[in-house]
């Protein structure tokens, strides 16, 4: 059987605004390439449902939440993100609606850009392992969210919020899909997307037992070489292309 390969990522746009659920979807999934994109002088800013507070058993909500902010902060800054901003959403009962919608929507208001990226917005993983309401909820809002953004009769609100429609969004794409389509290259950073995956070092200790550093670079290389094998044996973080 031939193995579909996967196309390059477009490049003929300015700005990206990130829009997960928790602290550390971003390093696990597509941070490799954020960092190249910075590098080329893009801009990209990262929006958050939640601070990832109902994340470890260990430490209660309280306390996590502004932990895992200033982690989260830390690891964007790694890869050449200053903007991060956390939309107060309660980790682990997000709901899906047009609250949430609103609020992201506002995002790409605010922010203006023609590149949106989230995550695997599907019932699972590959088929193989279910993915989390939260992840569902803020992938399908943030698809739904990129039309919302530029109409403006629905949530007029924002309109009367000096949030003007934006009806630039060109692109969705959505890391960790079972159904890619594009990818980007890897190569110029993944280095610096090990290390922005180490930032969550609170987290990644209650995740495994195994040193944090060998963890997250056999992690993240391994997922980067098996991409590549559909994108001419280039490590690579693979999409799931939606255009507008």
């Amino acid at each position: 059987m031939t193995t579909t390969q996967l196309q390059p990522m477009p490049d003929d746009w300015r700005r990206a605004l990130a829009v997960v659920a928790h602290p550390d979807d971003l390093e696990y999934g597509c941070s490799a390439a954020i960092a190249a994109w910075t590098d080329e002088g893009r801009e990209v800013v990262y929006v958050l449902a939640t601070r990832g507070e109902a994340g470890i058993d260990t430490i209660e909500p309280a306390r996590c939440g502004p932990l895992r902010e200033r982690e989260q902060r830390a690891s964007a800054a790694v890869v050449g993100v200053s903007e991060v901003e956390f939309l107060d959403h309660e980790d682990g009962v997000i709901e899906y609606g047009t609250a949430l919608r609103r609020d992201i929507a506002a995002a790409i208001r605010r922010h203006r850009p023609e590149l949106v990226i989230t995550l695997n917005h599907r019932d699972t993983w590959g088929g193989v392992a279910w993915n989390t309401p939260d992840h569902v909820a803020v992938g399908r809002a943030t698809l739904d969210a990129a039309g919302d953004a530029g109409n403006r009769w629905i949530f007029p609100e924002l309109v009367e919020q000096g949030l003007d429609p934006w009806d630039g969004v060109r692109w969705v794409a959505v890391a960790g899909s079972s159904t890619p389509t594009h990818a980007a290259d890897a190569t110029p950073g993944l280095e610096r997307a090990v290390r922005s995956l180490l930032e969550h070092r609170t987290y990644i200790e209650v995740l495994t037992s195994e040193d944090p550093e060998t963890y997250v670079r056999g992690f993240l290389t391994q997922h980067a070489e098996r991409t590549g094998e559909r994108f001419g044996g280039r490590p690579a973080v693979a999409f799931e292309l939606f255009s507008r």
